[in-house]
């Protein structure tokens, strides 16, 4: 029996139990029994704080019969039967257990929970119907033992009241996925990010167990346990999940490192960026954009609003935004219109973004941003994550509570001025320099046009203007970078007015190619 489901097992057990004090003295009167303890979020993180007191032990499973060496096509050809969701009859909320196979080896224990009552599910793969077009030969159950399960998927009534939409999914590694109403699946949120874009290279940690609570009637929200386990760090997790215009995870998370931790990236986002009017020239596409997210999104402790516009890079990129108690972080997809995609199929326009808000101090720290070189749209390549500034110390318990928010756009409706769109190219009378085209939204400014702030952290900036576009409802700061010699720079620009920032602060990193 592996680590984990010893632990479960023997919690199972012991929630079973009456506690010490409840037990009847022989020479008393029979008392009343007393009531199991509800399952809870302490319990998990019991089960991690033991977990990290011992080695990492990895599980993985032999996938056998018809769930060995799947292709992706055979793969989706696999498919939980609707008949048997353990919520059935619910109107508000359905669930689909996912089967191993393909990249997903692991195994993951899943229970559910219910009125407090712990009830694991064992796999059974009588649960899935097999594509006979995939499976010509038939399936062979008597071969297939319990190889685990890969995950799992809520429904809800998100945009019909009559149809169960997907609404989230986890699976592989710490990844899940989220939409609101309105939006398609596109970036992924992570449990944990360990050591990302270092030397050293990653560490994926694994959500090892669920533990899935049954709404009740009234509920409006799923409330989800997992078990997270890795070589650095054990952890318990919580998540409320409430569906809708904005699908919100209310996020709880305790960490017990197994080793001293200086790279752990915490309530990371992971999305992709391959092109877009920064950085056509080295692309030959039909598309005019393609990606799920379009720049990273700040709200600092001290309140100041940042735009990190995203690009495309021919080597990784690292940036760090030095940070204490930040107020909110995500990545966000801006562009929201079909004619900046022209994309039928892939539908970039309604990709969810996603928004951290921290609901405790966090400290010193940093927000990072990793950027990736890709050639497709095929693989994601854009992280980012709240990095600590002090290190997680071998068996010290961290706690960290956030909110987290999928929607269109990010939750944050202070009157600023916000980047609506950012192009780039070559400068017309200048083959060495760049020009840079900034639109801010014009609704916020009054009749005096505000003054801009640019500056560069190596070359300089040249000549800049601002255009005011009414029918377009933007206001636009044009300018020219001159590297002078330089093969990477941040640039910045802000809008201000007569007593501080009229605009969120515009970043954007420029590297020679």
């Amino acid at each position: 029996m592996s680590a984990v489901s010893a632990l479960s097992a023997s919690l199972g057990a012991a929630l079973a139990q009456e506690s010490p004090e409840a037990q009847p003295d022989a020479a008393a009167e029979p008392a009343e029994e007393a009531a199991p303890r509800p399952f809870g979020f302490e319990d998990v993180a019991a089960m991690a704080r033991d977990l990290a007191a011992n080695p990492y032990e990895y599980r993985d499973a032999e996938l056998v019969g018809s769930f060995g060496n799947l292709t992706y096509d055979q793969y989706r050809g696999i498919r939980f039967r609707r008949d048997r969701d353990p919520w059935a009859g619910s109107r508000d909320f359905a669930l689909d257990l996912l089967p191993p196979g393909a990249i997903f080896h692991e195994p993951v224990d899943i229970a559910l929970v219910d009125e407090g009552v712990v009830i694991p599910v064992r796999f059974d793969p009588h649960m899935f119907d097999f594509d006979p077009v995939q499976f010509p030969d038939g399936v062979d159950y008597e071969t297939l033992g319990n190889m685990g399960w890969s995950g799992f998927r809520l429904r809800a009534p998100l945009n019909r009241p009559d149809v169960m939409d997907e609404i989230a999914v986890f699976q592989g590694a710490s990844y899940f996925r989220a939409v609101a109403r309105g939006t398609l699946y596109g970036l992924s949120a992570r449990g944990l990010a360990i050591g990302t874009g270092s030397a050293e290279g990653e560490e994926f940690p694994l959500f090892r167990g669920f533990w899935i609570h049954k709404p009740g009637s009234q509920d409006r929200s799923v409330l989800v346990h997992a078990l997270l386990d890795s070589r650095s760090v054990s952890g318990a997790f919580e998540f409320r999940i409430t569906p809708g215009a904005e699908t919100v995870f209310d996020t709880r998370v305790s960490l017990f490192p197994r080793q001293d931790m200086r790279n752990a990236g915490i309530a990371p986002l992971t999305s992709m960026y391959w092109f877009g009017p920064t950085d056509r020239s080295r692309v030959d596409d039909y598309r005019p954009a393609v990606h799920d997210s379009d720049g990273l999104q700040m709200l600092t402790g001290s309140e100041q609003r940042l735009w990190r516009v995203l690009s495309g890079h021919s080597t990784l990129q690292v940036s760090a935004f030095m940070d204490n108690d930040p107020l909110g972080f995500g990545l966000a997809q801006r562009a929201r219109d079909f004619e900046s995609y022209k994309d039928a199929e892939a539908r970039y326009e309604k990709r969810p973004s996603a928004w951290i808000a921290p609901q405790d101090e966090w400290g010193k720290g940093t927000v990072t941003l990793i950027e990736i070189p890709v050639e497709n749209e095929f693989n994601d390549n854009i992280v980012s994550f709240w990095q600590p500034a002090d290190t997680l110390v071998k068996g010290n318990r961290y706690d960290f509570n956030y909110i987290l928010t999928f929607a269109a756009e990010v939750p944050d409706s202070a009157p600023i001025s916000r980047v609506l769109e950012t192009m780039s190219g070559q400068a017309i009378n200048n083959p060495n320099g760049r020009t840079y085209i900034v639109d801010f939204d014009l609704g916020l400014f009054g009749s005096d046009d505000p003054v801009p702030q640019l500056r560069a952290s190596a070359g300089r900036i040249g000549h800049s203007y601002l255009l005011r576009l009414p029918e377009q409802g933007r206001m636009r700061l044009a300018f020219e970078y001159l590297p002078e010699g330089a093969k990477l720079a941040d640039l910045s620009a802000v809008l201000n007015g007569p007593n501080g920032p009229l605009s969120e602060t515009w970043i954007a990193r420029w590297t020679r190619e």
